[in-house]
């Protein structure tokens, strides 16, 4: 993915809800430093993170901002914030920057980057 897309994605976001850019690039930051080779990937209207294959994404959407796993239902929610019932995807419903602290995002992350298989 090129860094012009990513930087696109995000401004295009600035411009329509300047909260919702900080808590993304807030995201990313914690993203990205996980673990050395994590890539981002704009697709579906969101950034996907990738560690070889796709472990998460980080989607805006008008009243909040969704840090959602591809493979969520099988991560234990040992916090009880994951939101979802399908047979497969889960996610986190994220409103402030104080959200990623009291969600326990980063236990979260941890667990889906280890649980995906190495590319």
């Amino acid at each position: 993915m090129t860094d012009d897309r990513i930087q696109q994605h995000l401004a295009d976001l600035r411009l329509l809800n300047g909260d919702h850019h900080a808590l993304v690039q807030a995201l990313r930051e914690l993203i990205l430093g996980l673990a050395p080779g994590i890539s981002e990937n704009v697709k579906y209207g969101g950034i996907l993170f990738a560690a070889g294959e796709a472990f998460c994404g980080v989607f805006a959407y008008a009243r909040h901002v969704s840090l959602e796993f591809g493979s969520g239902a099988s991560l234990a929610d040992q916090y009880g914030v994951l939101e979802g019932n399908g047979k497969f995807r889960r996610h986190i419903k994220l409103r402030t920057l104080a959200d990623i602290e009291a969600k326990q995002v980063r236990h979260y992350l941890l667990a889906a980057l280890t649980a995906t298989p190495a590319a």
